[in-house]
């Protein structure tokens, strides 16, 4: 990551856009005058434009998410660099995180590859939003027992991580700003 002046938390949201999840999200995000990265799902972009736009006109930055979140560990390089590239038609960034954190050695060089040019992203708090055997407040323990300046911070901007996004995105962000922390994106 850059070297910044400000003590810095790096907030992403992985999987949108989502009608309500993302709509949410962006308010929260507004309130507190912070910035993130949304890494998308080409199919949920091609599904909700308007959202998508919403993220870019409110200066957060995108990136790739694969179109149909394939599971890098379990699909052929091919058809891994296909559904890349096909979401790449919808999301005009260099930016790249694999779904479920899961690429291979091969798919990721060639990512990075020339004409490609893509930079992966990963993350170094996984809120574990996207559990629906956790609790809200076990969400919200994820991330405040390691945060920290320099932190990378994953959620999840989708329907089944919606219960616990809710509750522990304004903490987060409370949390954050009570410190003084700069809340950006990662690009």
């Amino acid at each position: 990551m850059p070297k910044t002046e400000q003590p810095t938390v790096y907030l992403s949201f992985d999987d949108g856009p989502h009608p309500v999840a993302t709509q949410f999200v962006l308010a929260q995000l507004q309130a507190f005058e912070a910035k993130a990265t949304f890494f998308c799902i080409g199919k949920n972009v091609a599904e909700n434009p308007e959202i998508f736009r919403a993220i870019q006109d409110a200066g957060h930055c995108i990136g790739n998410h694969t179109q149909n979140h394939l599971n890098g560990w379990k699909t052929g390089t091919e058809q891994y660099l296909e559904d890349y590239d096909l979401a790449a038609l919808f999301i005009p960034s260099t930016a790249f995180r694999p779904p479920y954190g899961r690429i291979t050695r091969t798919q990721a060089q060639r990512i990075q590859a020339k004409p490609r040019l893509g930079k992966v992203f990963m993350w170094t708090i996984l809120s574990g939003d996207f559990d629906e055997k956790i609790s809200p407040q076990k969400c919200l323990k994820n991330v405040l027992k390691s945060i920290k300046p320099g932190s990378i911070i994953v959620f999840h901007d989708s329907a089944k991580a919606w219960k616990r996004l809710e509750f522990c995105l304004p903490l987060v962000l409370e949390f954050c700003k009570n410190k003084n922390w700069t809340l950006k994106g990662l690009i």
